[in-house]
């Protein structure tokens, strides 16, 4: 076994590690001053990684907002090897609507939580 994306999960291979796209919503915890992991997953895909990680974002958000203080990020990371922060400054408003592609790669719980 070997790892898909480095530094992340370790996985089984893919049709092609290129298209992979593993996803990590995280939050910031400022007394020790790390991002602790809330939720993550993988999708191969051709959806746009910047999409996905907002989807994924709002998503998340939309089951649970934050509270007072808290700050969440999503963290993507491609089969190339390239990573992509998304902040909770990007989440598109209410009654956005991800692309088809996204909402494909998406798990259900943050797909209900988009509709």
């Amino acid at each position: 076994m070997r790892q898909a994306v480095q530094g992340m999960i370790a996985a089984m291979p893919h049709e092609s590690d290129a298209d992979c796209l593993v996803w990590e919503v995280q939050l910031y915890e400022p007394f020790s001053h790390v991002w602790i992991c809330q939720g993550y997953g993988r999708a191969t895909t051709d959806a746009d990684p910047a999409e996905l990680g907002r989807a994924v974002l709002a998503g998340h958000l939309a089951r649970g907002p934050a509270r007072r203080g808290e700050t969440f990020r999503a963290v993507v990371r491609t089969g190339d090897g390239d990573r992509l922060t998304v902040s909770a400054d990007e989440v598109p408003a209410r009654g956005w609507t991800a692309d088809r592609a996204v909402r494909q790669a998406l798990p259900a719980y943050l797909r209900d939580a988009l509709t």
